[in-house]
């Protein structure tokens, strides 16, 4: 019997285990999720100091306007040791210098005139006014960045400031891509009669590496035992096997037979869904399995629904089934109830909204629709009708800012 999408996906998230940390260079994190929470080794700023280029200097000093005496100058880098600014005095100082002793507030240069060792301040006066208080943005031992972030140049500033040189992350996946049949051949190779060229195992591999994952080709299995065990066995090494094609009912699909003798554990084959109903998925001494139709448009599709969110909880994600989002159809849609529909679309903004238009003929074997999808709609298995007009859901496989706008 046929799982409901909802879940064979609940499933496959309950079974897939987040991969162990890695320690990883500072620059090679972006995008990648902290497994550990960081915690500030000192305050920030670790003093206090000036926020501009001006004159630190005595906030009761300058009610009056007259020339305050220079006797002091402190640059960027450098230490206010041995300096204090005392009554009718002041202290050129620069952005990011500590302040001086005895100084409660920084005039910027521009609100000042300098004439030689004397400097007049000119305009309001504040306590405190472009001073950066030690501890402000950051106090010592506070949790700066939770576990589960990902990491973006804004967390790499923060590490780095805090002067890390290596970050505990969530390790990144080998994904084994196993493609099957007597009929392929790989691309650049002579197509002879009913032979048809590799291309599932490249668009996974590239749907893995776009993700973060680290794609291995096992390159084609033949028709038989021997060589799907044998491919199979190499593709258990890796962190996830994905194989395509062989999952149906033929003579000689024979994955899922074969995939169970080496070991797997099948826990659903057959997910009522279109495209994409031979879907079957297992664990290897935990390690996730899935077999996805050979069909390419199924193929994407389901690796889309269900391989993606495995990946990313593996790789540490909290996030991860892509959250809908509502766009009306343009046109009228009618399916067959009794199976959840995957509709390739294609989403624009008219400017009062989202609409979504059939990316073409909704036939699996027309590859061509998943070049102009930017989204698939997921239409509910117990509906059959859905008029133009009507809003339904959407999983973006675009980003939202690459959507067309509609003129």
């Amino acid at each position: 019997m046929a799982e409901t999408f909802e879940r064979a996906r609940a499933l496959i998230l309950e079974k897939v285990s987040r991969l162990p940390a890695e320690s990883v260079p500072l620059l090679d994190v972006v995008g990648r999720v902290l497994a550990e929470e960081v915690r500030a080794p000192w305050d920030m700023p670790r003093w206090d100091n000036s926020a501009m280029d001006g004159f630190a200097v005595r906030a009761e000093d300058c009610r009056s306007q007259k020339p305050l005496l220079i006797d002091g100058y402190i640059p960027a880098g450098g230490t206010a040791c041995g300096i204090s600014v005392s009554s009718g005095r002041a202290t050129k100082i620069m952005t990011g210098a500590p302040t001086p002793e005895g100084c409660d507030v920084v005039v910027p240069v521009e609100y000042t005139d300098e004439d030689g060792d004397h400097v007049t301040i000119n305009g309001r006066v504040r306590v405190g006014d472009h001073i950066r208080v030690r501890g402000e943005d950051v106090q010592k031992d506070e949790i700066v960045i939770i576990a589960g972030s990902i990491l973006r140049p804004a967390e790499i500033n923060m590490l780095a400031s805090f002067g890390f040189k290596t970050v505990s992350v969530f390790s990144h996946p080998q994904v084994a891509i196993l493609s099957t049949g007597d009929e392929l051949v790989e691309p650049g190779e002579p197509l002879g009669p009913g032979q048809v060229v590799n291309s599932n195992a490249y668009s996974l591999a590239a749907a893995v590496k776009e993700v973060g994952g680290k794609p291995l080709l096992l390159g084609i299995a033949r028709d038989n035992r021997e060589s799907l065990a044998e491919k199979i066995n190499v593709g258990l090494q890796a962190d996830v096997l994905i194989t395509t094609a062989g999952v149906s009912m033929g003579d000689r699909d024979l994955v899922c037979e074969v995939l169970q003798e080496v070991g797997v554990e099948r826990l659903f084959w057959k997910v009522d869904i279109k495209p994409g109903r031979p879907t079957a998925f297992g664990l290897k001494d935990g390690k996730p399995v899935f077999s996805l139709p050979g069909n390419p448009v199924s193929s994407m599709v389901t690796f889309e629904e269900f391989v993606l969110p495995a990946l990313l909880k593996m790789m540490g994600q909290r996030r991860v089934i892509k959250p809908f989002v509502k766009a009306t159809l343009k046109e009228s849609i009618t399916k067959k109830t009794g199976r959840v529909q995957f509709l390739r679309v294609r989403v624009v903004d008219n400017g009062n909204g989202l609409v979504a238009s059939s990316s073409g003929d909704q036939n699996t074997g027309i590859l061509r629709t998943m070049l102009h999808a930017n989204g698939i709609a997921v239409l509910p298995a117990e509906r059959e009708q859905f008029e133009a007009g009507e809003e339904v859901n959407v999983h973006l496989i675009a980003a939202v800012d690459a959507l067309d706008t509609a003129t």
